[in-house]
């Protein structure tokens, strides 16, 4: 099986999530090495939590690196197949759906914390996240990623 980023779309996805991040963050989420495969597999590596969604009307997830696969305890495709809604539990993603229409309206937000679930059903709240707009060098958007490496387990009931 070929490495997730050395794959020509995962390449591209993550040089438009790096560039996209710089734009509309203001800093970049990483520094770039110069050489997008290599940009790729660290940003795949990273020990922060990465996802994004495409525009569909009930997005999907497109992209999620490592750390985020371990957190949602999924192999890349069944993730990359998945409504980003899914990664909230029910009742919260109404939250979840001002979060993103928030960060729609001003390209990014900074401020965001809340629970979300795994394939197994496993709790864990997110803190300190960004929540950006992917937009390509003309403007035009892609999806949103959201991005954070803070997080921990909740126990149940909690």
């Amino acid at each position: 099986m070929t490495n997730i980023w050395t794959r020509p779309d995962i390449i591209a996805h993550s040089a438009l999530l790096l560039s996209s991040f710089q734009q509309i963050v203001g800093r970049e989420l990483m520094p770039s090495t110069g050489d997008a495969q290599e940009d790729s597999q660290r940003l795949f590596d990273a020990p922060f939590a990465l996802v994004s969604h495409g525009t569909q009307a009930d997005p999907i997830l497109n992209y999620g690196n490592g750390t985020a696969l371990r957190l949602w305890q999924l192999d890349f495709a069944a993730l990359t197949c998945m409504p980003s809604r899914l990664t909230a539990q029910p009742m919260l993603r109404e939250e979840r759906q001002r979060l993103m229409e928030r960060a729609s309206a001003r390209g990014f937000i900074d401020d965001y914390s809340g629970i979300r679930i795994s394939s197994t059903g496993k709790l864990f709240r997110i803190e300190n996240v960004i929540l950006w707009n992917v937009v390509d060098d003309k403007g035009e958007r892609h999806g949103q990623a959201a991005v954070f490496n803070s997080w921990s387990d909740v126990a149940e009931g909690k």
